[in-house]
């Protein structure tokens, strides 16, 4: 499981010092933020644009 994380860079280092800390009522808060970044990301291409707008 630290190998696979450990390849991940930051996120991954970020994960294991929230598991190694025992906070693991961050992790879920985490994973919202990254998955409201990525529909961000998305959001703003404008090829992805009307896929990202029917999820909504």
């Amino acid at each position: 499981m630290r190998d696979v994380l450990a390849r991940m860079g930051v996120l991954g280092e970020l994960l294991l010092f929230l598991w190694k800390r025992k906070l693991y009522w961050l992790i879920p808060m985490v994973i919202t933020l990254i998955i409201f970044a990525v529909l961000i990301i998305l959001g703003s291409n404008p090829a992805t644009q009307p896929f990202i707008y029917t999820l909504f």
